[in-house]
């Protein structure tokens, strides 16, 4: 079934009833109806922006990172909802509906994590002498918002499910990682942990912005507002490359050590998968490994085919 395991970093997301995986030359989302079916929709990415020149820069390809949690994840989640309520209940996510959906995700993302917590900590300034240790208060309560917000939603029963198919997600890129066979048994002995986990990437972003912020002193407030908005590409940019940089060194000891916290908030992230949800995350990644040229097509039986749907989406 192999012709060669050629070590790619795929990499993708859990979205409704389902998981999205991004190879070198697509993506592929797997999902399952109420009925049992499982529907699958495939999209080539874009060279130009996946393998041209900007995605070769240090830093600058952070914006090609972005991009793709914020758009193809954004459209994919949608598109997942649309699947996920059965052939009867399909509604198009398209045009405006689409990109204001993602742009007041983006403004209630800045407004809770970036903006909340530099008022938060302005309502005590006047009683810390040190802008070092009033900006680092903004940071500890960056922190907090951030893993208490986790942890709220970890709780709603729907995302729990999506939290189990992001296990399922983790599971099955272990797995191929280290050669395993992609069957639903043998994938569910890995870990659902992931140094290139978002949920890792996100916690990045919070420790460097308390570092960053801390730094810069206390102008006036609005100068200071502006700061937490126009800074976090840049922010997002290092964080990015310390991801890259300790997955492509995940075998050295300080390493290890430094992505404990990255880890260990993922148990917050994630949940055990059943057989079920790791079948999907595997035909996902089997897709995208066939788009790529590192897993050769199964002849498949008329009854064990999915089907494939592809509405529009943005």
């Amino acid at each position: 079934m192999t012709t060669q395991r050629e070590q790619l970093d795929y990499g993708g997301q859990a979205v409704m009833e389902g998981v999205m995986m991004r190879g070198k030359n697509a993506l592929a989302v797997a999902v399952r109806q109420p009925d049992g079916e499982i529907v699958m929709h495939t999209e080539p990415l874009d060279s130009k922006i996946y393998q041209g020149k900007l995605s070769k820069i240090p830093f600058l390809r952070a914006l090609v990172a972005l991009w793709d949690v914020l758009v193809l994840g954004t459209r994919t989640l949608m598109w997942s909802a649309t699947v996920s309520m059965g052939p009867e209940m399909k509604v198009e996510f398209t045009g405006p509906m689409a990109w204001g959906t993602l742009a007041f995700s983006l403004v209630l993302g800045v407004a809770l994590f970036f903006v909340t917590p530099l008022l938060l900590a302005g309502l005590v300034e006047h009683q810390i002498s040190s802008s070092f240790l009033t900006n680092l208060l903004e940071g500890v309560i960056r922190m907090a918002i951030f893993i208490v917000y986790i942890w709220a939603i970890g709780r709603v029963p729907e995302i729990k499910r999506v939290f189990a198919f992001h296990g399922a997600e983790h599971k099955t890129i272990n797995a191929y990682e280290a050669g395993a066979e992609l069957t639903p048994r043998s994938v569910a002995r890995y870990s659902t942990s992931h140094l290139r986990c978002g949920t890792a990437f996100l916690l990045t972003v919070m420790v460097i912005s308390v570092l960053f912020f801390a730094m810069l002193g206390q102008p006036p407030i609005v100068l200071r507002l502006l700061s937490r908005i126009l800074f976090i590409p840049l922010i997002a940019a290092v964080a990015y490359e310390l991801i890259k940089y300790t997955n492509r060194h995940r075998d050295n000891a300080l390493v290890r050590v430094l992505s404990m916290p990255n880890l260990a908030l993922q148990k917050l992230t994630t949940r055990e998968p059943d057989e079920k949800m790791l079948e999907v995350a595997i035909l996902a990644l089997e897709r995208v490994m066939e788009f790529d040229g590192v897993l050769v097509p199964a002849v498949s039986s008329e009854e064990d085919k999915v089907a494939e749907y592809s509405p529009a989406v943005l």
